[in-house]
């Protein structure tokens, strides 16, 4: 049997949020791993504290309680070697597709024929290519996904996380999508976390599900 390796444990991740009127708790008590190059999908229903999740996964909320171990070592912070899409995504109006999947690449000290020549691979690889001068209202809600898509592989991330991007999508554009990601997939083998909330998209695309549970989210099975 192949021995799967660990690209992170979450273990026993709570959140709670506390104001003057008293505290909501949105995640209690969630296990589970991350396996190297696995398309891993959290199925949960709406507002079940899904996005909490990614974002401590992330580093970019701190949880409650439990601890988030990545690649052996307790994280705490952001981590870089995360990329994040979100359902809504945040291009730049006034910079074409190009400068927009260039946009992180500059704060690692690429030369910009290097950023350019990266950028236009995962350019290419998400089918954009010919649309590189476009600007993001030229483009479809497809079209725009599969930039923010270009824009966090070129970030050459370790773990991909995406949350409900293909949401706001209509049905047949939903579904080409989910065929574009998967070939990306297939043709790079990066870690993804895909999180949704419709149960036909998680059993096409996940090697494995995450079922979390109404709010307080809680893993309901794996």
């Amino acid at each position: 049997m192949e021995q799967l390796n660990k690209r992170m444990e979450i273990n026993g991740i709570s959140k709670t949020f506390f104001s003057d009127k008293g505290y909501f708790t949105a995640i209690k008590d969630v296990s589970f791993d991350v396996n190297d190059g696995e398309f891993l999908v959290i199925l949960g229903p709406g507002r079940c504290g899904k996005t909490v999740l990614l974002n401590i996964i992330a580093g970019l909320e701190q949880q409650t309680g439990g601890t988030v171990v990545y690649n052996g070592r307790e994280w705490k912070g952001v981590n870089p070697e995360i990329s994040m899409v979100f359902q809504k995504l945040a291009l730049m109006p006034f910079k074409t597709v190009m400068e927009n999947v260039e946009l992180g690449l500059k704060f690692r000290g690429m030369s910009k024929g290097q950023r350019r020549e990266l950028a236009q691979h995962y350019i290419e690889l998400v089918g954009l290519k010919g649309f590189e001068k476009s600007y993001p209202t030229q483009l479809s809600g497809g079209m725009k996904q599969r930039v923010g898509i270009a824009r966090a592989y070129a970030a050459d991330p370790k773990l991909l996380i995406m949350d409900e991007p293909f949401g706001q999508l209509d049905a047949q554009t939903r579904y080409q999508m989910q065929e574009e990601i998967l070939r990306i997939w297939e043709k790079e083998k990066r870690t993804v976390i895909f999180v949704t909330n419709n149960i036909e998209e998680a059993c096409y695309l996940g090697d494995r599900i995450i079922l979390l549970s109404d709010c307080p989210a809680t893993v309901k099975s794996s």
